[in-house]
C-alpha cells in the first residue's frame, strides 16, 4: 500500500492550459549596445530635465489689477536736453537744410576769426599777459606741422565766436546807458539840481537798473551753449539778448534748484579749456628762445652808432649774423611748438633736414613772415598813446597770423615726405633768402633813426617776440 504522500505528488494540482510556443528572436547585438550607451549617459541632470519636461506646468492665475492702483511699466529714459530749464532744443543730429547749415558755419567761423583777432590784440598790449598771444600764435603753427592739416591751426573758433558775441551784445546794451548818462551830466550842468537834470538822473538809474538785470539773465541763459557743437547755437546766442524775459527764466530756474551748480561747472569748464597756463608757458619758452639768438647780433648792430672803424665793423658782423640767424628762427620756434620742447628751438640740423624735404614750402613762408612783419614798423615812428597800445598788436596779429600757420604747413609738408626733394629745388629754393633776409636786416638797422625809441627799438623784434615790449608801456 502506497503512501498518502506520493499519491499527492502525482496528482497535478491545476489543469494545464495550454499555450502557443512563439520562437522568440535573440535581440541584436547593436540594439543591446545603443540601450547600454543610453543608460550609462543618463546623468542625474538629464533624469531631471526629462521628467520637468513630462510634468505640465502649473497655470498661473492672472487677477485684473484694482481700480485706482498703479500698475508699474518700463518707459524709456527720457533724453537729456542741451539746455536745461524750461527751453528744450532739439538733439544734435536733428535734420537741417544743408544750405541754412553752411550760412551758420560761416558766418560763426568769420565771427570767430574776429573775435581770436580782437583778443589777441588786447593780450599782446597788456604785460606778462602777452606771452598767451604768442604762445597761442605758436600752438596755431605747432598744429598744422605736428599734423599737416591747414584746418589745425583754427583753434577755438567756435568758443571765441560765443564769447565775443556776449562780450558785444553786452557793450551794445550798455549803449543807451552812456546815452542818458551824457543826457544827465548836460542837464546838470546847464541847470545844476533842476528839475530837468533830477528827472535824467532817475531815469538813468532805472535804467542802470534794468540794464544790468537784461544782461545778466541773458548771460546766464547762453552761458550753456559755450560748450555746444552745432552752429545754430551761435544765432541762439544772439536770440538770448534780444529776448526781453529772460529774468523769468532765470527766476524759474533758480526756484528750481541746482542752477548755481550748473553754471558753476559750465563756466568752470570753459574757462578750463582755454589752456591759459599752457599758452602762457608755451609763449615764454618762444620767447627766451627768440630772445637768445637775437640779443647778441642786435647788440652789435646797436653798437655801431660810434664814430670808430671798429664799431661799424662789429655793425656789419651782426648784421650779417642777424640775416643768417633770420634764415633759421621762424622754424626753430615752430618746431619749439611742435615738439614743446625748449631745445627744440634750438635744432638747426632739424631745420635743414625739413627745408631739403620742402625746400620752396620753407622759402615762401619765410619770405612772407618776413614781409608781413615790415608793415609795423611804420607805426612806430610815433608814439602810441598806453590806451591805443592794442591798435598796433592788431596790425601785427592780421598779418603775423597768417605767417604762423605757413610755416607750421611748411613744416607739415616736410613732416610727411621720407626722401628729400632733386637738387634742382633745393637750390633754387636757397636763391632769394639771403636777398630777402638782407633787405629785412637793412630796413630794421635804419628804424633806429626812426623809431620814437630809438635805438632800443631793434630789440622790438615783433616778428618773433611779443608785438608791444615792455619797453612802451
Amino acid at each position: 500500500m502506497s503512501h498518502a504522500s506520493e499519491s499527492n505528488l502525482k496528482r497535478p494540482v491545476a489543469h494545464a492550459v495550454p499555450v502557443l510556443e512563439v520562437e522568440a528572436a535573440e535581440p541584436a547585438a547593436d540594439v543591446l549596445a545603443a540601450e547600454i550607451q543610453e543608460a550609462a549617459e543618463a546623468t542625474p541632470q538629464r533624469l531631471l530635465l526629462e521628467k520637468a519636461k513630462a510634468e505640465p506646468e502649473p497655470v498661473q492665475e492672472v487677477r485684473p489689477a484694482p481700480v485706482g492702483v498703479a500698475v508699474p511699466m518700463a518707459t524709456p529714459a527720457p533724453l537729456k536736453p542741451a539746455l536745461q530749464g524750461d527751453w528744450v532744443l532739439p538733439p544734435a543730429d536733428a535734420r537741417m537744410p544743408a544750405v541754412i547749415r553752411i550760412i551758420f558755419q560761416v558766418s560763426e567761423w568769420l565771427f570767430g576769426f574776429v573775435s581770436i583777432l580782437g583778443a589777441l590784440a588786447i593780450l599782446a598790449a597788456l604785460p606778462v599777459l602777452q606771452f598767451l598771444s604768442l604762445g597761442y600764435l605758436l600752438e596755431a603753427g605747432g598744429r598744422i606741422a605736428r599734423t599737416g592739416r591747414f584746418r589745425e591751426g583754427f583753434i577755438g573758433f567756435r568758443l571765441a565766436a560765443r564769447i565775443g558775441t556776449m562780450v558785444l551784445c553786452c557793450w551794445l546794451w550798455l549803449l543807451p546807458v552812456r546815452l542818458v548818462a551824457d543826457m544827465a551830466n548836460a542837464a546838470e550842468i546847464i541847470d545844476p539840481g533842476g528839475p530837468a537834470a533830477n528827472g535824467w538822473r532817475l531815469a538813468l538809474f532805472i535804467l542802470m537798473g534794468l540794464t544790468f538785470i537784461h544782461i545778466v539773465a541773458a548771460c546766464a541763459r547762453a552761458v550753456h551753449l559755450l560748450g555746444q557743437k552745432e552752429p545754430w547755437h551761435f544765432i541762439l546766442t544772439w536770440l538770448f539778448f534780444i529776448w526781453p524775459f529772460n529774468v523769468t527764466w532765470l527766476a524759474c530756474r533758480i526756484f528750481r534748484g541746482g542752477y548755481y551748480s550748473e553754471a558753476r561747472d559750465a563756466v568752470w569748464n570753459t574757462v578750463f579749456s582755454l589752456r591759459l597756463p599752457y599758452y602762457f608757458w608755451l609763449g615764454l619758452r618762444g620767447f627766451i628762445a627768440a630772445f637768445a639768438w637775437l640779443v647778441v647780433p642786435i647788440t652789435m648792430i646797436a653798437a655801431s652808432r660810434g664814430n670808430s672803424n671798429g664799431a661799424m665793423l662789429i655793425g656789419f658782423l651782426g648784421a650779417f649774423l642777424l640775416a643768417i640767424i633770420l634764415l633759421y628762427l621762424p622754424f626753430l620756434q615752430l618746431r619749439l611748438a611742435a615738439t614743446n620742447r625748449l631745445r627744440g628751438g634750438f635744432e638747426l640740423l632739424a631745420v635743414r633736414e625739413g627745408y631739403c624735404l620742402a625746400p620752396w614750402a620753407f622759402t615762401t613762408a619765410f619770405i612772407l613772415t618776413l614781409l608781413f612783419a615790415l608793415p609795423l614798423y611804420l607805426l612806430k615812428i610815433q608814439i602810441v598813446p598806453r590806451e591805443a597800445a592794442w591798435l598796433p598788436s592788431l596790425v601785427f596779429i592780421f598779418f603775423i597770423f597768417p605767417a604762423r600757420l605757413l610755416t607750421g604747413w611748411a613744416m607739415g609738408r616736410a613732416h610727411r615726405r621720407q626722401a628729400p626733394r632733386h637738387w634742382f629745388f633745393r637750390w633754387t629754393g636757397r636763391l632769394p633768402l639771403l636777398p630777402v633776409a638782407g633787405f629785412y636786416v637793412l630796413i630794421v638797422f635804419f628804424t633806429q633813426y626812426t623809431s620814437w625809441h630809438g635805438v632800443w627799438s631793434l630789440y622790438e623784434q615783433h616778428a618773433f617776440l611779443v608785438p608791444v615790449p615792455f619797453l612802451s608801456m
